[in-house]
Protein backbone atom coordinates (compact mmCIF):
# COMPACT_ATOMS: atom_id res chain seq x y z
CA UNK A 1 0.00 0.00 0.00
CA UNK A 2 1.40 3.22 -1.05
CA UNK A 3 1.37 6.64 1.25
CA UNK A 4 2.16 10.29 -0.70
CA UNK A 5 2.87 11.54 2.16
CA UNK A 6 4.59 14.79 0.50
CA UNK A 7 0.38 15.22 -0.30
CA UNK A 8 -1.75 13.72 2.51
CA UNK A 9 -4.18 15.67 4.41
CA UNK A 10 -3.34 17.09 7.85
CA UNK A 11 -5.39 17.67 10.45
CA UNK A 12 -4.87 19.18 14.15
CA UNK A 13 -4.55 17.20 17.27
CA UNK A 14 -4.89 19.68 19.92
CA UNK A 15 -3.18 18.45 22.98
CA UNK A 16 -2.15 15.23 21.41
CA UNK A 17 -1.87 12.28 24.32
CA UNK A 18 -2.65 15.46 27.07
CA UNK A 19 0.49 17.72 25.30
CA UNK A 20 0.52 21.32 24.85
CA UNK A 21 -0.26 23.01 21.92
CA UNK A 22 -1.04 21.04 19.01
CA UNK A 23 0.16 18.52 16.59
CA UNK A 24 -0.61 18.16 13.03
CA UNK A 25 -0.33 15.33 11.09
CA UNK A 26 -1.54 12.95 8.35
CA UNK A 27 -2.14 9.39 10.21
CA UNK A 28 -3.36 6.20 8.20
CA UNK A 29 -4.29 3.84 11.30
CA UNK A 30 -5.12 -0.17 10.23
CA UNK A 31 -7.00 -1.01 13.81
CA UNK A 32 -3.00 -1.89 15.08
CA UNK A 33 -0.20 -0.04 13.39
CA UNK A 34 -0.59 3.58 12.66
CA UNK A 35 2.25 5.51 10.01
CA UNK A 36 2.60 9.50 10.43
CA UNK A 37 3.16 12.38 8.88
CA UNK A 38 3.73 14.85 11.55
CA UNK A 39 4.83 17.98 12.99
CA UNK A 40 4.80 19.83 16.52
CA UNK A 41 4.66 23.89 16.73
CA UNK A 42 6.33 25.67 18.67
CA UNK A 43 6.22 25.09 22.27
CA UNK A 44 3.98 22.03 21.56
CA UNK A 45 4.33 18.58 23.25
CA UNK A 46 3.05 14.85 22.86
CA UNK A 47 2.10 14.21 26.46
CA UNK A 48 3.80 11.25 27.77
CA UNK A 49 2.18 8.23 27.36
CA UNK A 50 2.79 4.47 27.85
CA UNK A 51 3.60 1.84 24.97
CA UNK A 52 1.71 -1.10 26.43
CA UNK A 53 1.50 -2.84 23.25
CA UNK A 54 4.16 -1.76 20.80
CA UNK A 55 6.79 0.27 19.95
CA UNK A 56 7.13 4.03 17.97
CA UNK A 57 10.02 4.77 15.82
CA UNK A 58 10.02 8.34 15.28
CA UNK A 59 12.21 9.91 12.53
CA UNK A 60 12.98 13.97 12.18
CA UNK A 61 13.46 15.92 9.14
CA UNK A 62 13.57 19.54 10.89
CA UNK A 63 13.37 21.27 13.87
CA UNK A 64 14.96 21.09 17.30
CA UNK A 65 13.25 19.48 20.34
CA UNK A 66 13.80 17.08 22.93
CA UNK A 67 12.41 13.27 23.96
CA UNK A 68 12.17 11.94 26.94
CA UNK A 69 12.10 7.64 27.10
CA UNK A 70 11.94 6.26 31.00
CA UNK A 71 13.26 9.29 32.09
CA UNK A 72 16.13 9.49 29.93
CA UNK A 73 16.42 13.54 27.84
CA UNK A 74 17.51 13.01 24.09
CA UNK A 75 18.19 16.28 21.86
CA UNK A 76 16.33 15.98 18.54
CA UNK A 77 17.14 17.48 15.18
CA UNK A 78 16.88 16.78 11.54
CA UNK A 79 18.30 13.39 11.11
CA UNK A 80 17.76 11.51 14.25
CA UNK A 81 16.05 8.80 14.90
CA UNK A 82 13.99 8.44 18.44
CA UNK A 83 12.60 4.95 19.06
CA UNK A 84 10.61 4.10 22.37
CA UNK A 85 10.29 0.24 22.98
CA UNK A 86 7.13 -1.61 23.84
CA UNK A 87 6.90 -0.80 27.61
CA UNK A 88 8.18 2.23 27.84
CA UNK A 89 7.25 5.70 28.50
CA UNK A 90 7.99 8.81 26.22
CA UNK A 91 7.43 12.26 25.18
CA UNK A 92 8.27 14.53 23.05
CA UNK A 93 8.24 18.29 22.92
CA UNK A 94 9.22 21.42 20.49
CA UNK A 95 11.91 23.31 22.26
CA UNK A 96 12.53 25.16 18.50
CA UNK A 97 10.90 28.71 17.42
CA UNK A 98 10.37 26.49 13.99
CA UNK A 99 8.16 22.98 13.63
CA UNK A 100 9.98 20.00 14.97
CA UNK A 101 8.95 17.35 12.47
CA UNK A 102 8.90 13.93 11.70
CA UNK A 103 7.99 10.75 10.44
CA UNK A 104 6.58 8.15 12.92
CA UNK A 105 5.66 4.34 12.92
CA UNK A 106 3.62 3.03 15.92
CA UNK A 107 3.93 -0.78 15.75
CA UNK A 108 1.59 -2.95 17.37
CA UNK A 109 2.97 -6.63 18.57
Amino acid sequence: MKFDLNTAEMKSFPNFKGGEGAMNAFMYFDGKNRILNARLTPGSSIGEHLHDSGSEIMFFTSGEGKAVCDGVEETLCAGVCHYCPKGSRHTVINTGNEDLCFYAVVAEQ
